[in-house]
C-alpha cells in the first residue's frame, strides 16, 4: 500500500513572490514551510515536483526604502534576497527555482504577456484618480480606508492621492469568465472563506485596474511608454511563469509554460488574495493561458494575540527562533499548532511546552525507554520470532490505516490534522507500553516472548510516526530511523522516492526482525526558554 493514491503525474507549487523591502519576517517563513512539506510529501511518493519562491523586487515602495537607506535600488533588493536565501537554508527549505523579478529573463516574459493583453485589446489608456497604499503598491477603495486616510492593511501609514495617466487592463470584460471559472472550479480558491470572500466582491461588480505608473523609474519600462514603468503587481504575478524557464532555454511564454504550467498549488496570504483569485486568472484569460488548479490562502500570525509590528516591538525574528530552537521544533509548532487556513497565534511559552510535550516526551522519551529495553533484554537485534509484530494490538489496527489518512490530511494541507493523527498514534504507544509493562512480563520465563511482540509493536509505531512526520521534521525522523538501523537521510530527497524501499514505509510492519538497533540516546532535546535578563 503506498502512502497516497490517485495522485498527480507531476506536481508544481509556488509561495508569494516576497517583497524585499526588508528582511523576511515569521509570515514568509510560514508560507515557504507549508510549500516545503507540500513538496517533501509529495517526493515521497516518487512524483516529480517543482518548488518555487522567489521574490518581487520592483516598485515605488523599494525606491523610496532604497533610497532612506542610501542604497541604489538593486543593492538594496540584493541584501535583502540574500537574507531570504540565509533563512530558507536556516528553515531546511528545498525549492527548486528562486525567480527574482530584476532578472532580465523575468522582463523579456513580462513584455512577451503584456503584448498578448494589449493585441487583444485589453489595454488602454484611462485617467487614475484615488487613494493610494505604497506600502501595498495599491489603490484603495474609501469605504476601506481607516479615518478616511489609513490603509486597513498598513494601519499606521497613510494613503496618497493620486491623479495621473495610466495604461489600464480591463478587468471588467472578464466578470462573466471568473464567474463561470469560479462555479466550475469550486475548489479553485481554499478554504471555503476566502472563496466566498472572492465571490462577494466579485458580485458587486469588477472595475479596471491600471498596469502602469508614472514617476516609479525602478521597474520594468512600458514597451509603448518607456517614461511609465509596468505596475509592480503585473510584473510580480508572471514571476511564477518565468520562473518555469529551463536554464538553457529562451525566454518566451511558450517555453516557460511547456511543461511545469500550470501550477497545481499556490500558497498565498489572505492579503494578497484578490491579486491571486481575481486579477491573476482575468489576466491569463487575456493571454490564452490555463488557469492553476488550486489557490490556498493561509491567515495571519499575531504574537501573544496581538498583531505584529516593529512599533509594538512584538516582531518575530524567524532567525532567532530557528537558532534558539531549532528549525524542526519552527515547522512542526506553525503547521501542528495552526490550522492551516485560520488566524493564528504564536506564544513562546506555548511554543515550548506544544514541543517538548509531543516531540521530546510523547516521541522521544516513548523511543528512549522501548530502545533501552530492547538492548537491555535482546543485546542490539531483536530476534526473528514468527509471531513478532503479528499479535494484534491497538497500535496495528491504528498503525494499518493511518497511512492514508495522514496522506489525506497533508493533500488537504490539514497539517495540524495530520500531526493530530500521528501523535494519537505515539500516545497509544505510551499507554500501551504502561499497561503491557515488558519489564514486568520479562522477569517471568513463560512470558518472555511477550516481551518482543510488545517492544517490536512498540518500536514499528514510533518508526511509522516518524516516517509519516517526516515532511514536517526531516532532521527529527533521520535520528529516528538511523535509531532504528536504517541508513536513511529524510533530507535527502534523492533517496525518498518511489525506486527506494522507503516508499513503502507509510504501511505498517515495515521494522524488519533481526534488525540491528543504535544506541538508545535521546533524539530531541527539551527546549528551555531565556532567563529573563538581570535588571
Amino acid at each position: 500500500m503506498s502512502f497516497v493514491t490517485n495522485i498527480c503525474d507531476r506536481f508544481s507549487i509556488t509561495t508569494p513572490l516576497y517583497y524585499v523591502n526588508d528582511v523576511p519576517h515569521v509570515g514568509s517563513a510560514y508560507t515557504t514551510i507549508a510549500a516545503d512539506v507540500v513538496s517533501r510529501f509529495h517526493r515521497m511518493q516518487g512524483i516529480p515536483v517543482l518548488f518555487v519562491t522567489g521574490t518581487d523586487e520592483h516598485g515605488q515602495k523599494i525606491q523610496r526604502t532604497a533610497e532612506s537607506l542610501k542604497r541604489s535600488p538593486q543593492e538594496h533588493c540584493d541584501v535583502v534576497v540574500a537574507e531570504f536565501e540565509r533563512l530558507w537554508q536556516v528553515l531546511g527549505i528545498q525549492f527548486d527555482r528562486f525567480i527574482r523579478t530584476t532578472n532580465p529573463r523575468h522582463e523579456a516574459i513580462v513584455k512577451e504577456f503584456f503584448q498578448r493583453l494589449w493585441d487583444q485589446e485589453d489595454i488602454y489608456v484611462g485617467q487614475q484618480t484615488g487613494w493610494y497604499c505604497v506600502s501595498c503598491e495599491e489603490f484603495k477603495e474609501e469605504r476601506d480606508l481607516i479615518d478616511k486616510r489609513y490603509c486597513p492593511i498598513h494601519t499606521n501609514k497613510a494613503v496618497e492621492w493620486r491623479d495621473e495617466q495610466n495604461y489600464f487592463f480591463r478587468l471588467s470584460k472578464y466578470q462573466a469568465q471568473l464567474e463561470q471559472l469560479y462555479a466550475s472550479q469550486p475548489d479553485f480558491i481554499q478554504p471555503e472563506i476566502r472563496r466566498n470572500e472572492v465571490l462577494g466582491f466579485v458580485s458587486q461588480g469588477l472595475k479596471d485596474f491600471s498596469i502602469s505608473r508614472v514617476n516609479v523609474s525602478w521597474g520594468i519600462p512600458l514597451p509603448m511608454a518607456p517614461e511609465q514603468t509596468i505596475y509592480v503587481w503585473f510584473d510580480a504575478l508572471l514571476g511564477y511563469i518565468s520562473a518555469l524557464l529551463e536554464p538553457e532555454a529562451l525566454p518566451t511564454l511558450e517555453n516557460a509554460t511547456a511543461h511545469w504550467y500550470p501550477f497545481n498549488l499556490h500558497l498565498i496570504g489572505k492579503d494578497i488574495l484578490r491579486f491571486h483569485a481575481i486579477s491573476f486568472p482575468a489576466m491569463l484569460m487575456s493571454a490564452g493561458l490555463p488557469m492553476p488548479q488550486r489557490v490556498f490562502v493561509h491567515g495571519y500570525l499575531t504574537k501573544d494575540g496581538q498583531k505584529m509590528g516593529k512599533s509594538l516591538g512584538n516582531v518575530i525574528d524567524p532567525f532567532d527562533l530557528t537558532e534558539r530552537f531549532g528549525a524542526d521544533a519552527v515547522r512542526y509548532y506553525f503547521l501542528k499548532e495552526i490550522e492551516f487556513g485560520r488566524d493564528g497565534d504564536f506564544s513562546e511559552q506555548r511554543f515550548i511546552h506544544i514541543v517538548n510535550a509531543d516531540l521530546a516526551n510523547d516521541l522521544g522519551n516513548l523511543l528512549n525507554r522501548t530502545l533501552k529495553m530492547a538492548h537491555k533484554y535482546f543485546g542490539d537485534t531483536l530476534p526473528s520470532v514468527s509471531a513478532a509484530g503479528q499479535v494484534t494490538s491497538p497500535l496495528q489496527e491504528l498503525g494499518q490505516s493511518l497511512g492514508e489518512q495522514v496522506a489525506s490530511a497533508y493533500q488537504r494541507l490539514a497539517f495540524s490534522e495530520a500531526c493530530e493523527a500521528i501523535l494519537t498514534l505515539v500516545r497509544l504507544g505510551n499507554k500501551f507500553l504502561d499497561e503491557q509493562a515488558p519489564w514486568k512480563l520479562y522477569k517471568q520465563e513463560e512470558t518472555r516472548p511477550q516481551v518482543l511482540d510488545i517492544l517490536y509493536t512498540v518500536l514499528e509505531s514510533v518508526r511509522l510516526a516518524a516516517y509519516l512526520l517526516s515532511p514536517i521534521t526531516p532532521q527529527l525522523s533521520t535520528v529516528v530511523y538511523q535509531q532504528l538501523g536504517f541508513s536513511v537521510n529524510f533530507g535527502d530527497q534523492s533517496l525518498i522516492h518511489v525506486s527506494a524501499p522507503y516508499s513503502t514505509h507509510s504501511c505498517w510492519g515495515i521494522l524488519p526482525k533481526n534488525q540491528t538497533l543504535g544506541e538508545p540516546v535521546p533524539v530531541f532535546q527539551r527546549l528551555e526558554a531565556l532567563e529573563p535578563s538581570a535588571p
